[in-house]
């Protein structure tokens, strides 16, 4: 039962990110594309890239969430084929709905679709007492501040763009200075990070 679990777990999962490169990265890079800044094969590559390096290397919060802060995983101790099981049809069911949409072209998100997806197997299999009720408050929260928190820094970046590089005489040389400029400031609040970092790290020993 087991294999047959991960064999299947494993189906889903690239069932999954069919669907998510269907849809999600066809919402990230509408835009690039749309304004035939990169051609579909260039957005194609970069999508893959950068997803596979994201979900690698910065993806562990997410996945931690998804994986017990929905549903408690002590909820389902008793019966850890259940829950595996459980986490199997989440995922068929958020692949099945990423199909749907992708084929009715609506832009929909991934992550709305999969919390929502295990939180409902969490319910059925447990009840409601199983959901983790503080945390899906703020993955809900997160819903309505997202559009306007994008909106609000679209318009100032744009803004920024217009007052820096296409307002200028020069708009190259400004685009130039622009990004130095951007990259010593990213670079400082790296550094200082990173040392920050390091003092905890030192402090804890």
């Amino acid at each position: 039962m087991g294999w047959l679990l991960l064999a299947v777990s494993v189906i889903l999962g690239l069932y999954m990110a069919w669907g998510i490169g269907a849809n999600d990265v066809a919402n990230s890079m509408a835009d690039a594309v749309g304004s035939r800044s990169i051609s579909i094969k260039k957005a194609v590559i970069a999508a893959a890239v950068c997803e596979f390096a994201g979900s690698v290397l910065v993806g562990a919060h997410v996945t931690d969430t998804i994986r017990k802060g929905i549903v408690s995983p002590e909820a389902m101790a008793g019966d850890v084929q259940a829950f595996a099981l459980g986490m199997c049809c989440a995922l068929l069911a958020a692949a099945l709905w990423l199909h749907l949409a992708s084929w009715w072209g609506m832009p929909v998100s991934t992550t709305h679709s999969i919390v929502g997806a295990v939180a409902g197997i969490g319910i059925v299999a447990v009840g409601w007492h199983a959901i983790n009720m503080a945390k899906m408050s703020q993955i809900v929260a997160s819903w309505f501040i997202s559009p306007v928190a994008g909106a609000i820094m679209a318009y100032v970046v744009f803004r920024l763009m217009v007052w820096l590089i296409l307002g200028s005489q020069t708009p190259v040389k400004s685009a130039i200075h622009s990004l130095r400029a951007v990259r010593h400031v990213f670079g400082r609040f790296d550094h200082g990070a990173g040392d920050a970092l390091q003092r905890a790290q030192t402090r804890a020993r």
